[in-house]
């Protein structure tokens, strides 16, 4: 591993680091020299200024974990190779095209599993409902087959739901499909879907772009679904409420001009008022893989 891939990794497990942290830094040290200068405990007010205050109330020197402990840190990168897991930065070839045309892509892709699936095109990001109705299960189970049999690896996020749905449906029809999670690998949430996880890392691929160490929180949920929608070709969302998650990864695709898709259904049924919104506002409607597939043809570069 070259000197500066190991400085931004280092970098990324500094509790609390935000993406803007690490631009700023960037953009004042472009070679993170200055990095593996903080091993005095009180470093000069310049050294402090190449770290800008991470959150409002934690900054550099109120968290000394990365300043005063960096061999812990290399330890913990050095048992990652131990863990099969493959630390890939947005410098390395095997980083996703598509997901560098992104707004804000991530720095790194913390990834255990098959690394070829980066490079699998087309992909499709499948969002929706964490409450799955049969409707939205039979969709999948109707839709999917014809996907798979394209060649369509499935990204979605390994939520309850249709999340799940999708990873589930995509391996039982012998596809691939990558799953996006928030926080860290030794942390999987929700953990009724660890057993998924667990069989993905061996035969699909799981990624994120915190440290595996790194709990979820609330923010990282909304956070993970530019990856998840900037993947792919398109997204499809299968039942959303008004407000929900869905819309959020469809509002990434619509900014990075991607194709949305939407499956319409019930004006009766809350879960399906978010997708049918989307249609309204020029989402593709979806009845069958067709409807999927002629659009990705058609636009894959």
């Amino acid at each position: 591993m070259d000197d500066f891939k190991e400085k931004l990794i280092h970098l990324l497990h500094y509790p609390n680091i935000s993406w803007n942290t690490v631009y700023q830094m960037l953009k004042k040290d472009p070679t993170l020299q200055s990095l593996y200068r903080f091993q005095t405990r009180s470093p000069s007010p310049h050294q402090l200024s190449l770290f800008p205050p991470i959150n409002h109330d934690t900054s550099l020197e109120n968290s000394s974990t990365i300043t005063l402990h960096p061999d812990m840190i290399h330890e913990q990168i050095r048992q990652y190779e131990t863990n099969e897991i493959t630390v890939i930065t947005i410098l390395d070839k095997e980083y996703p095209r598509y997901l560098k045309e992104i707004y804000q892509p991530p720095w790194a892709l913390f990834a255990k599993g098959d690394l070829s699936l980066l490079e699998k095109e087309p992909k499709l990001a499948v969002v929706g409902s964490r409450q799955a109705t049969q409707y939205g299960r039979n969709a999948i189970r109707l839709i999917f087959p014809e996907l798979i049999e394209n060649g369509v690896l499935i990204v979605s996020g390994l939520a309850k739901g249709i999340d799940a749905l999708a990873h589930e449906y995509a391996i039982k029809n012998g596809g691939k499909t990558i799953a996006v999670i928030a926080g860290g690998f030794y942390h999987i949430y929700p953990k009724e879907n660890m057993s998924l996880a667990l069989e993905m890392m061996k035969t699909q691929l799981v990624i994120s772009e915190y440290p595996p160490d790194t709990k979820p929180l609330r923010w990282h949920f909304p956070a993970r679904n530019r990856i998840i929608s900037g993947l792919g070709a398109g997204t499809f969302i299968i039942e959303a409420k008004r407000k929900s998650g869905s819309l959020i990864t469809a509002n990434y695709a619509v900014n990075e001009g991607r194709d949305v898709f939407s499956l319409p259904g019930s004006i009766f049924n809350p879960y399906s008022i978010g997708a049918n919104e989307l249609i309204q506002q020029g989402a593709k409607l979806v009845t069958k893989a067709e409807d999927i597939l002629e659009e990705i043809r058609l636009n894959s570069r």
